[in-house]
């Protein structure tokens, strides 16, 4: 498989994303270049990627070669980099494409479960590693945080140590223990799955939360998959005779009820 970029196989829907005159409030597009070797996972994660704004592919690799090329010609803001490529080590990418001087960011997207693995992306700089499998949801969010991360980043004037203090912590020297709840939770809401989590016997699908809290699936999936994020709990797979495997929910103790707070309006 060859690197592609954004603009070959882009349909005509796929004209300039940038619209000041009608989207005044629009932040500029961050290009990603997704590198993985099965091009048909490749494909899906394009499309995930898609659906965030203001992300945007610019290209596809399959290869670390390709990867390398590609960054040079399209300059990604972002790589979203698989680490079994079939002819380097993902993570041996990284330090190619800074002593090329790109300055790119690298999210991790692997099945790569070994703690060497986590612990030499982390030593490379990685901004985020996610494992495979995962859902639109599980990418969303680290999407978005990497964004409002870069923001802030771009936005920084350094004037005192809290300035440098706010950048290396990626949020504000003010913030809360726990985070906000993204717009549209309510506290009330999330403590009531949060205690549903906690007092399971062993782990809750999103169906079995709806039951036992008496919400909707979508919103026991939509918070659950929330304290997975902030580290509340843990997501394990369990695959039945056909269909998609069933994602399956365990209370971690890590964020609790009282601390949760809703987000800031402005």
């Amino acid at each position: 498989m060859t690197a592609t970029s954004g603009t070959s196989d882009a349909t005509a829907t796929d004209a300039p994303r940038e619209r000041p005159c009608e989207t005044p409030r629009a932040a500029a597009p961050i290009g990603v270049l997704v590198v993985d070797d099965d091009f048909m996972v490749a494909r899906v994660h394009r499309a995930f990627v898609e659906r965030v704004e203001p992300f945007r592919v610019v290209g596809v690799a399959g290869t670390g070669e390709q990867a390398l090329t590609a960054v040079g010609e399209l300059r990604p803001d972002l790589v979203l980099l698989d680490l079994y490529l079939p002819d380097v080590f993902g993570l041996d990418v990284i330090p190619r494409l800074r002593a090329a001087g790109h300055d790119c960011d690298v999210m991790v997207i692997s099945a790569a479960r070994e703690a060497d693995a986590v612990r030499g992306a982390v030593r490379h700089g990685v901004v985020d590693y996610l494992l495979k499998p995962f859902e639109f949801e599980d990418l969303r969010v680290r999407l978005e945080r990497y964004a409002a991360q870069r923001g802030r980043l771009l936005g920084t004037v350094v004037r005192s140590q809290a300035d440098v203090d706010r950048v290396l912590a990626g949020a504000a020297a003010q913030a809360a223990p726990a985070p906000a709840l993204p717009k549209g939770m309510s506290v009330e809401t999330a403590g009531l799955v949060e205690r549903t989590l906690r007092e399971a016997d062993g782990t809750l699908s999103a169906s079995e939360c709806a039951a036992l809290t008496g919400i909707s699936r979508v919103s026991a999936r939509r918070y659950l998959e929330y304290f997975h994020t902030v580290g509340g709990a843990e997501v394990s797979l369990r695959y039945g005779v056909a269909g998609r495997p069933e994602r399956r929910y365990r209370f971690r103790g890590a964020v609790t009820g009282p601390a949760l707070r809703p987000a800031v309006r402005p």
